[in-house]
């Protein structure tokens, strides 16, 4: 008895529902021109997207969604069908799959697991499940699950004791360094105690901070891998069950080409920033395409974020896209301006160099008179930045492109960036991205092909908003500054534990201050995209006016 299942990680679009139904129907048309299929699994929520947020609380966008699925279960009655979707039953919302079949609903489960953590808080919108599902196709017995319910050995082992041969899990789960690693080793150990097959299918694609990696990837009864999707790119796999075990695995790319190989290798790279880098490819380019901008522009200074932020928008929207913007000033280095021509020479992006003095020059003057007898300080420095800001967003505002921020979150987190000014910009790539990760990263980078001059890399960093300024003049050094502030953000140490850890009083008393007073900036800031466990937004909410002192 053979079954074969069509694993779909699919990119959908929040919030538009006729879109996602159009893209499902063109998936399994396609799906039944290429193979012969029996049944096709989509990820959760992809009739809506995931997450939809308080979208959940419209109620014409629900009742959208729950008659788009009886319109698609209509339209492939030979073949099996499982989606999610938002299910609201009169009274309440459940996060659901529903299982198409022969023109109709035949089951439906409800996600019993709702996290609510981190990045998600289901429990604001939906109602718990209450039990397990198994339905029969084609002679097998097959359980649902969604996402967190399979992290949970208990229920695993509760759908096979209702008599489930195979699993099937629906996804949206986001990716963080090392996250599909995790998901593998646990499940598989979930499988493995349960002796029972485990699909599971990941969405893929950004969604504001969010990046789905798909990785989708399928665990035999044993706890073996064997079969993983590719992570980052939409993908279609076939893998073949016979009496309930997974036999030969047959990956599809659209437009749907047979490749050979059978198990996708995890994206590899020094220390995997291979797989860091495509993220945030992934994010930047699904970021302006969703949100309909023409393209990306942004400050390109010369230095090592900059560099680092024009090579990803070239490698997510292509060259003829993008366009980036020298704005010196009279502390701005002659090497600063000739790297930052280069680099835009190498990768093929239309280039303007625009001098900021003159704007600075008016402002100095227009505030000579508030400003008279007092002394120079980040004042003026900020000036320039603002400057700098104002020239940026009109020729975003000009040409509908997005302007890409390019502070890192080394600096987000100690607030070294100008409100209204280097911190302008709708999108900010690197938000998650420490400093020297950023280096990590530009160096992946010209492995792939040398687009960032060496020196950029060497030199050591600066703002230039002052003479022969260095980062090093107002932080710790970043080796020092990195460490601290991960495990302060991202691990919430005390700054005790961070002290008893090797760290200076001093560097450790002095990030923590910065981090805490400078809230009311990341509140401001753009949207980045999330790599770590623990990002600034959804991850971190700390409230801006707080009498806590940690130190």
């Amino acid at each position: 008895m053979t079954l074969k299942i069509a694993l779909v990680q699919t990119d959908s679009l929040i919030g538009n529902v006729a879109t996602n139904f159009n893209r499902i129907i063109e998936i399994v048309t396609k799906v039944k021109n290429a193979l012969v299929i029996d049944l096709i699994v989509f990820p959760e929520l992809t009739l809506t997207g995931y997450p939809p947020e308080d979208l959940l609380f419209r109620r014409d966008f629900i009742t959208e969604a729950n008659n788009t699925l009886f319109e698609l279960a209509s339209i492939a009655p030979d073949i099996g069908i499982v989606v999610g979707f938002p299910e609201f039953d009169g009274e309440k919302l459940y996060n659901s799959a529903a299982v198409l079949s022969e023109g109709c609903i035949s089951a439906i489960y409800r996600k019993q697991k709702l996290p609510n953590d981190g990045v998600f808080d289901e429990q604001r919108y939906f109602t718990a499940g209450e039990k397990p599902v198994v339905f029969e196709f084609k002679g097998q017995f097959i359980g649902l699950s969604i996402c967190e319910d399979v992290w949970h050995c208990d229920m695993v082992q509760a759908t096979k004791d209702a008599g489930a041969e195979i699993l099937l899990t629906l996804n949206a789960s986001p990716f963080h360094a090392g996250k599909a690693q995790q998901r593998e080793t646990l499940i598989s150990s979930h499988a493995k105690a349960a002796q029972l097959p485990i699909v599971y299918v990941n969405a893929v694609g950004g969604q504001d901070e969010l990046v789905f990696d798909g990785a989708s990837f399928v665990v035999n009864a044993k706890g073996e891998i064997v079969f993983r999707a590719e992570e980052f790119v939409e993908q279609i796999s076939v893998v073949e069950f016979e009496n309930g075990q997974p036999l030969e695995q047959i990956p599809l790319s659209l437009p749907f080409k047979k490749e050979g190989q059978k198990k996708a290798p995890f994206l590899k790279g020094v220390g995997g920033f291979a797989l860091i880098y495509k993220a945030l490819v992934l994010g930047t380019a699904d970021y302006v395409r969703k949100n309909g901008f023409k393209g990306a522009i942004l400050g390109l200074s010369g230095g090592i974020d900059s560099a680092l932020v024009l090579a990803l928008a070239v490698d997510a929207l292509g060259a003829e896209n993008v366009e980036a913007v020298s704005l010196p000033s009279k502390y701005t280095l002659d090497m600063s301006n000739d790297d930052a021509k280069i680099q835009a020479d190498i990768m093929g992006v239309k280039y303007h160099s625009i001098p900021i003095e003159p704007a600075v020059k008016a402002f100095t003057e227009i505030l000579a008179k508030t400003f008279a007898n007092t002394p120079a300080d980040t004042t003026e420095e900020n000036i320039q930045a603002r400057c700098r800001g104002v020239v940026l967003m009109a020729m975003s505002n000009k040409q509908g492109k997005l302007l890409l921020t390019t502070g890192n979150k080394s600096e987000m987190s100690v607030g070294y960036a100008t409100l209204y000014g280097d911190m302008c910009g709708g999108f900010a790539p690197l938000k998650d991205v420490p400093k020297l990760l950023v280096y990590e990263l530009a160096r992946f980078r010209n492995s792939i092909s040398p687009v960032i001059p060496e020196r950029v890399l060497t030199r050591a960093p600066s703002a230039e908003l002052s003479p022969n300024q260095q980062d090093s003049d107002s932080l710790p050094p970043y080796e020092i500054l990195d460490p601290i502030l991960a495990r302060y953000i991202e691990q919430n140490q005390t700054a005790d534990e961070i002290i008893a850890a090797g760290f200076s009083l001093e560097h450790v008393t002095r990030a923590i201050r910065l981090v805490d007073g400078s809230e009311y900036k990341r509140r401001q800031s753009a949207t980045g995209i999330r790599i770590s466990e623990r990002a600034f937004g959804r991850d971190r909410r700390y409230p801006i006016t707080s009498g806590y002192r940690g130190i």
